[in-house]
């Protein structure tokens, strides 16, 4: 069964982001797993989940607040990112960096969509 959220095209990327993060992460050392590896992960992971219980709530202001809170999580995705950069564990090149900012600027323009109706 379909659910609202499954339409919302920032949602079906921030899927996609976990996927990539997955991927990316899949290399770090052992010795980052319970480290870098799983708060990278756990914060990916958040940002499809907010976006989907947004959605899934009775008011708009409901939904901003929970775009919100995914958009923080993927500010917390990126700095973690470029930690591992800075760690050489990851690529300056990578494609979750490419990722990420595509997702930030269509949460923020949703978000910004969504303010404007609400007032």
């Amino acid at each position: 069964m379909a659910r609202k959220h499954h339409r919302l095209r920032v949602w079906q990327d921030a899927v996609a982001l976990v996927k990539t993060t997955y991927l990316a992460t899949a290399d770090f050392p052992a010795d980052e797993r319970f480290g870098l590896t799983s708060q990278m992960r756990r914060a990916a992971v958040s940002i499809p989940s907010n976006i989907a219980e947004g959605a899934a709530r009775a008011t708009r202001k409901e939904f901003i607040y929970f775009l919100v809170v995914a958009r923080a999580s993927l500010s917390e995705l990126e700095t973690q990112a470029r930690i591992a950069i800075e760690l050489e564990m990851l690529a300056a090149d990578s494609d979750l960096l490419t990722r990420i900012d595509s997702l930030f600027g269509a949460l923020g323009a949703l978000i910004k969509s969504q303010q404007a109706k609400a007032s």
